[in-house]
Order: structure tokens, then sequence, then C-alpha cells
């Protein structure tokens, strides 16, 4: 017995002297895989703080040109042309100077630049350039997903609310829905416009005339005024939340097949409204659009009409006709104009 207790501490002993050095040497093994991230590190560091110093050279360089070019523009309008060698000569620097300036825009949408007032005061003073075209495509696509996504919850929201929950206080979620909606939006375009996307002014500005809207919608009390809009209200948000997914369907393939071809950008958005790029195979939901501009000057005639009635003391009833008085006007403007232009440039074609 004596015998088999001694030769089982010494089994014990071996294996607790084999095991401190492999206990050991754990720790050491990791200090040394460590010491290449930390090189590795400093590189990143080192790079980094080269790019800071190539973006600020080239904004600086940038800003000056683009200062050089505004003073030959102004002179070259001062000039007064004397005969048609001259005309031409200045329509080609003019046309050069265009170009010059697109290229700069598109310099500028991989440089850090200042933010505007509005992502100044949402976002402060935060850096949004983002450096490559995948982050850019990536984020202009998540942007379009949550237009979608979005869009589909408000309308079953509007049916619910017009059909289903007859309430003041399911109103007031459905109205905080569209204010946080078209905050959002805003606050995501101004991000796609610091990185490079041509979205038309009258569209962004739509965005923020919405959100109004909706804010002017949410804090308008429940009562008499109220419940007789109220039906119209939500009838208007259902139709409008069935042709923004009918845009957003039919613009995203017709994007994607422009892309394909070179014709457009990568950043080009959906929009909630007519543009000339969609004139070929988009053009039917020009009947469906015209609709819902006309339905916002129904709106707006409505309101003005319960604006005068003898119960109405709400401030919110005059403030929102004519707010969808001037969502009438520049949807269906803008609109129009597009399609006056396509018009008159199939006119020239043709001739």
């Amino acid at each position: 017995m004596d015998v088999i207790l001694f030769s089982l501490s010494r089994y014990s002993s071996k294996s607790i002297s084999l095991e401190g050095p492999a206990k050991l040497q754990g720790p050491l093994d990791s200090q040394q895989n460590s010491l290449p991230i930390n090189e590795t590190h400093k590189i990143y560091r080192h790079k980094l703080e080269e790019l800071t110093s190539l973006q600020g050279a080239c904004s600086s360089s940038i800003q000056k040109q683009k200062q050089r070019l505004k003073e030959l523009q102004y002179k070259f309008q001062r000039c007064k042309s004397q005969g048609g060698l001259e005309t031409e000569l200045i329509l080609q620097i003019n046309n050069q100077i265009r170009d010059r300036q697109n290229a700069f825009f598109d310099m500028e949408a991989y440089l850090p630049k200042k933010n505007g007032l509005y992502l100044n005061l949402v976002l402060g003073n935060v850096n949004v350039t983002l450096l490559s075209n995948q982050a850019k495509f990536a984020y202009k696509d998540e942007y379009e997903k949550f237009k979608l996504y979005l869009t589909i919850i408000l309308l079953l929201g509007a049916v619910a609310c017009r059909f289903v929950l007859h309430y003041r206080v399911t109103d007031e979620v459905f109205n905080f829905l569209l204010v946080w909606y078209y905050c959002t939006l805003t606050i995501r375009e101004s991000i796609l416009i610091s990185n490079g996307s041509r979205i038309k002014g009258w569209w962004v500005s739509h965005h923020y005339i919405s959100t109004f809207l909706s804010g002017v919608m949410l804090t308008w009390p429940d009562g008499l005024v109220y419940q007789m809009f109220r039906n119209q209200f939500l009838a208007f948000s259902i139709f409008q939340s069935c042709v923004q997914f009918l845009q957003y369907y039919y613009q995203s393939g017709c994007l994607y097949r422009l892309r394909a071809l070179g014709k457009r950008n990568h950043l080009d958005l959906t929009v909630e409204g007519f543009q000339s790029w969609m004139w070929r195979g988009l053009a039917f939901l020009l009947p469906f659009l015209f609709f819902g501009h006309f339905w916002q000057l129904y709106n707006a005639i409505t309101l003005f009409e319960l604006s005068r009635h003898k119960k109405c003391k709400e401030w919110q009833v005059s403030v929102l006709a004519l707010t969808f008085l001037i969502l009438f006007l520049g949807n269906f403007l803008t609109t129009l104009k597009v399609v006056h232009t396509k018009f008159q440039k199939n006119k020239t074609k043709k001739l």
C-alpha cells in the first residue's frame, strides 16, 4: 500500500511540473503574437495622419480652383462678343467651366466638408463623408429600404386608423410616426447630399414641408372640425402610401437599368415625384401623381372652408390649409415643368 501511494505521489509531482511551463507559455505566446498587431496599428495611425493631411491639401486646392473659375466666369459674363467666332469661343469656355465645376463636385464627395445648417443643428459638426463607393452605395441602399419599409407600415397604419381604430390616441401615434419618418428622411438625405447625391431641390424641400405638416396635424386637438377632416386625411394618406410604393418599385428597377448602362449616378434616389429620367417606362405613373397633387389642392380647399366654420377655433386648420396649398403648387409645377421640358427636347430631336 505504501508503495502504491509513493508511486502516485511521484506521478502527480511530474504532472504538476509539466503543466506549470505550459500554463506560463500561453501568455508569452499571446504577447509575441500581439507584436505584429501593434506594428500594424502604428502603420494604420501613420497612414490615417497622411490621409488627413492629403484631404486638407485637396480641399484647399479645390477651393482655390473654384474661386478662380468664379472670377473667370464673371469676366466672361461681362464680355461683349463682337462676332460669331467670339460667341462660339465664349460658349466653349463656359461649357469647359461647367465641366470643371462638375468634376470638383465629384471630387468633394470624397473629402470632408462642413455640414449645412440643418445637419449642424441635428448632429453637430461631425464628418459624415463616406470615403468609399461601397460605403456610399450601402448607405444609399439602406435609405431606400428604410423608405420602403416605413411606407408599408404607414399604409397599414392609415388603413387601421381609417377602418378599425377610431381613437384620437391611435391618430396621434400615426401622426407622430409621420413626423419621425419625414425628419429621418431629411437627415439621411442631407448626409447623401454631402456624399455627392444630386437630389433635386424641391423634392428635398417637400420633405421639410411634410415634416411641418405632420407636426401641425399632431398638435391639432380633437373636436368637431378635426373629426370632419379626419377621414379625408386618412384616405389621402392611404392613397399617397400606395403611390409611393408603386414609385419605389418601378423607379428602383429603372435606376438599376440606367446605372448598368452608365446613364445614371450610383447615388441617384427614388423620389415622391417625376423626373426626366423616368420618362421611358414610368410615364404611366403620371396620372396617379397628378391625381395625388389635386387631392392636396382638395385638402387645402376643404380646410379653408372648415376654417370659416362657426365652431372652428383651432389655428391648425388655417396653417394646414396653407401648407397643403404650398405642397400642391410645388409638386404640380415641378412635375409640369419636367413634362414640358421633356416634350420640348423631343420636339428638338425630331427637328
